[in-house]
């Protein structure tokens, strides 16, 4: 018969690295142009990206994004992985800008930039979670 054993106390912090200072600038400055390729309003940008307020979201734009949140660099990193995961799909980059825009059956007919304006970092993992699977990356 097996005997159940407790398992030791797992660390409160993760082993895998935090997203640094310097690279979530890069993924602000990265996603800048993103956003012009997916032609993003300012307004749809600014909740895309936690709610920047229009002052914050023109310093991204000029590249000084100064401080960017820990929530921000979550919904960077998932916006990134969601451009990669198309320009993977896709051969033709025009093909993978556009898809954001297109209706999709797999949201029920709504765009993937309907369900990523969402607001939620849930909304973004969404849309980067079938891309991930669509790509067989999962």
């Amino acid at each position: 018969m097996l005997a159940l054993r407790p398992l030791g106390k797992t660390p409160a912090e993760p082993d895998s690295p935090r997203i640094t200072d310097d690279e979530a600038a890069a993924m602000a400055r990265a996603v800048v142009n993103l956003f012009r390729l997916w032609d993003v309003s300012d307004r749809e940008a600014s909740v895309l990206l936690g709610e920047l307020s229009p002052r914050t979201w023109a310093r991204w734009k000029a590249g000084a994004p100064g401080r960017i949140s820990r929530d921000q660099k979550t919904r960077l990193s998932l916006l990134m992985g969601i451009h990669k995961a198309l320009r993977l799909i896709f051969c033709e980059p025009e093909q993978a800008y556009g898809w954001v825009r297109r209706p999709n059956t797999a949201f029920g007919g709504v765009t993937a930039l309907q369900v990523m304006l969402g607001g939620e970092i849930t909304d973004l993992l969404r849309v980067r979670s079938y891309l991930d699977a669509e790509r067989g990356g999962w």
